[in-house]
């Protein structure tokens, strides 16, 4: 999103020093319950960008269908991996924002969720009224979406609509970001180190339908651009890694090959131990921890493999949250 000065008519006129910077996620239920799996889904797939469908045809399916079957059984896989301090994404969404800040001590750093809260309004206001006449928004989405990244701008627009706001600024993409490609690598390294390296790496990455990609999005070019830079960065060669994508939803065509589909067929050509890594996903969440972790592991021991294990997000690690605040930095010095 262009930066754009804030509207004359503010409250509180801020210095032109100071800078905000607000770290967005996708989003997570307030508790592992089916009320609260209801409330997050019902925003989450009302958002045009998530589900495109005419809503005369989406509303009754939603409403009627998808909602009341679908969160008491998701409710029951936020269960399984819900830590003490609450929602893994938000619990590591937060910390990874503070240490981002402990790095940026001339910024002001808060953190929103684009679906559920803190809302992204409601923060962009708080760093104004904090003084911030300037905010760079940052989205945990490494590889840029329409589906995902374009929502956080829709999301920006609405609060400029909304009446004097500061300057904003959004991060696209960090796709080959140097410093995340090699935070990512050391983490490879660490986790073969302590547990032993699989016969093959697995790069999942979520899923967006095949639609989108043939109508003009860069996901998937820039998930493919991630694996390439982060296989470079390990020094693999043709055949010991694989990228694949999971999470699918609907019956439309989406990102081929699949990571379930591609574990049964690495089992069955007798593949005994892989390695997966989740790329696009700075913080681990119900899709790395239940649905890779457990769930896809459960499908490749079911079909004759042997064991999958599964290498963490980064998370709050030093190295993600150095990358990350000199990403920032870097954007706000080339924002004059």
């Amino acid at each position: 999103m262009p930066a754009r000065s804030a509207d004359d008519g503010a409250d509180t006129p801020a210095p032109a020093s100071m800078q905000g910077l607000l770290v967005v996620n996708l989003g997570t239920p307030q508790a592992p319950t089916a009320a609260a799996v209801r409330r997050y889904l019902a925003e989450f797939l009302s958002d045009r960008r998530v589900v495109q469908l005419p809503r005369l045809l989406w509303w009754p399916l939603l409403h009627g269908l998808i909602l009341p079957l679908r969160s008491p059984k998701v409710a029951k896989k936020y269960a399984e991996v819900w830590m003490d301090a609450g929602s893994p994404l938000a619990v590591h969404t937060q910390r990874l924002t503070l240490a981002i800040g402990e790095r940026l001590p001339a910024v002001r750093v808060a953190h929103a969720m684009r679906y559920g809260g803190p809302e992204i309004a409601t923060e962009v206001r708080a760093l104004q009224a904090q003084g911030c006449a300037r905010v760079l928004v940052l989205p945990l989405y490494p590889q840029y979406s329409t589906t995902t990244t374009a929502s956080v701008a829709d999301a920006l627009a609405r609060v400029e609509k909304e009446g004097a706001a500061p300057a904003l600024r959004m991060v696209d993409q960090y796709a080959t970001d140097p410093g995340v490609i090699a935070a990512l690598a050391d983490s490879v390294r660490a986790h073969w180190q302590a547990h032993g390296r699989g016969e093959r790496l697995l790069l999942s990455f979520h899923g967006i339908p095949q639609r989108l990609v043939d109508n003009g999005d860069p996901y998937s070019a820039q998930c493919h651009a991630t694996a390439a830079a982060l296989a470079q960065a390990l020094g693999l060669g043709h055949g010991e890694w694989l990228v694949t994508f999971q999470s699918r939803f609907g019956r439309e065509q989406w990102l081929q090959p699949a990571t379930d589909a591609t574990l049964r067929a690495l089992a069955g050509a007798g593949i005994k131990r892989v390695d997966v890594m989740c790329p696009g996903f700075p913080a681990d969440c119900l899709e790395t921890l239940e649905e890779i972790a457990l769930q896809n592991a459960e499908i490749f021991r079911a079909a004759g493999g042997g064991g999958l294990s599964y290498i963490p997000c980064l998370n709050d690690a030093p190295a993600h949250a150095d990358a990350l605040a000199a990403l920032v930095q870097r954007e706000l010095d080339a924002w004059r």
